[in-house]
């Protein structure tokens, strides 16, 4: 079911300063940021080998990732799983009794369908599925 992790994601107040930390510490380059109305994001994404890391700052301090800064700070937000039908995937972690934050999948950074694992229901870590948007769905 799960193919590979995705991206891990890291709530940051400015993605600016984050990008600039990765480019001046680490030598690596960021993408272009990417505004995800729905979600309440800019994310900006970086390669790491065969998976990436992503920064993610709220649009509003309402937002998902805007209570987790206010509650928690900077930090380890998620981690993002990669599966090929992520609507048979969700419907099988339903069968299963895992709790939910997404029943249905939404749209997110690069177009990429995405829905959310809650946190009780995985140890204690957000998981994300991720279903890319060349996969011929």
């Amino acid at each position: 079911m799960l193919e590979r992790i995705n991206n891990l994601g890291y709530a940051v107040e400015s993605v600016e300063a984050a990008s600039d930390f990765y480019r001046v510490s680490f030598g690596v380059e960021p993408g272009a940021s990417e505004t995800v109305e729905e979600q309440g994001i800019v994310a900006r994404m970086f390669r790491v080998g065969d998976s990436m890391i992503e920064l993610i700052e709220p649009t509003h301090p309402d937002s998902p990732v805007g209570r987790f800064l206010a509650k928690r700070g900077e930090g380890f937000h998620h981690v993002a799983f990669e599966v090929g039908d992520i609507e048979a995937t969700l419907a099988e972690l339903k069968k299963h009794g895992v709790e939910l934050v997404d029943s249905e999948p939404k749209v997110g950074a690069r177009g990429a369908l995405t829905a959310f694992l809650h946190p009780k229901g995985a140890f204690g870590v957000l998981t994300e599925l991720v279903e890319l948007p060349d996969r011929g769905r």
